[in-house]
């Protein structure tokens, strides 16, 4: 089966022969480097062995590349429907490896309750709400893998953050909260289409099961980091007005400089009506 998703026709080509071009609306850059989105199946921890869930496949080119890596199965979900012409002739050289959910990524929910790899070049305009809408399922037990994902360089240092780094924030928080992370590789703006104005970079997120016993409530703590990096430059004493010496704190910090693990700390005893 892999022979025959080899011999289809290149993206390009199969997009010109629909008539298809990407869409502002659905934040859609395409790739069409075979290296790159080959780097990028290949770098999802034990494919073989993995469910893949793509978000945003587009013509494919990521998909292609995953089924190429062996995954096991691969679920596009896919907002746009004009991609049905090429998407369809994937899934018949798929061999019965690749499965295409229409809809927004947002509100669905995989059907599928056994483990999963997520592995996207993620729609720039959802990319960030997405990955919160991941970090919640896997606190709250969906058994996520692993997440390799495309996002603009910005919110990839975000990711990765530590205090003291001026990208930290709350995105940083969440995610080391939950799993370990790295940015993978840098990928320019010149390997997509249209071409974007920013340059991306792929990271990869593993939940750690450690860190994911600490947290007792994820919705809240994230209410508590939104609040708190909302105004990052003012002190906390000044955002939410309570005795912060009770949560071992000054009042006079600033969110950037609270460490995950004291946002954690705080997030287990503050009362929710303060959020």
């Amino acid at each position: 089966m892999i022979d025959k998703i080899a011999n289809l026709p290149p993206v390009s080509e199969m997009m010109r022969e629909s008539g298809l071009e990407p869409k502002k609306q659905f934040g859609q850059n395409f790739l069409f480097d075979l290296n790159l989105t080959g780097r990028i199946a290949r770098s999802v921890p034990e494919i073989e062995k993995n469910i893949v869930v793509e978000v945003g496949p587009g013509p494919g080119g990521l998909t292609r590349a995953l089924l190429m890596a062996g995954a096991k199965k691969v679920i596009a979900i896919e907002k746009d429907k004009t991609t049905s012409q090429i998407l369809s002739r994937i899934v018949d050289a798929s061999g019965g490896r690749l499965e295409i959910i229409y809809g927004d990524a947002l509100k669905t929910d995989i059907e599928n309750k056994t483990s999963y790899a997520v592995c996207s070049n993620l729609p720039y305009n959802v990319g960030t709400e997405l990955l919160i809408n991941w970090l919640h399922k896997i606190a709250r037990g969906e058994k996520i893998k692993s997440l390799t994902l495309m996002f603009q360089k910005e919110v990839a240092l975000r990711i990765v953050a530590k205090v003291g780094d001026s990208q930290y924030g709350r995105l940083s928080v969440l995610s080391n909260l939950i799993a370990d992370t790295k940015i993978l590789f840098d990928v320019p703006n010149t390997a997509f289409v249209p071409r974007p104005k920013v340059q991306s970079a792929v990271v990869q997120i593993i939940p750690n099961k450690d860190k994911i016993k600490a947290i007792k409530d994820i919705a809240k703590l994230e209410k508590l980091t939104a609040k708190l990096f909302g105004q990052r430059r003012k002190m906390i004493r000044g955002i939410i007005k309570i005795d912060w010496e009770k949560y071992g704190l000054a009042g006079t910090e600033r969110a950037e400089e609270i460490t995950p693990e004291i946002f954690l700390k705080i997030a287990s005893i503050m009362d929710s009506n303060l959020l």
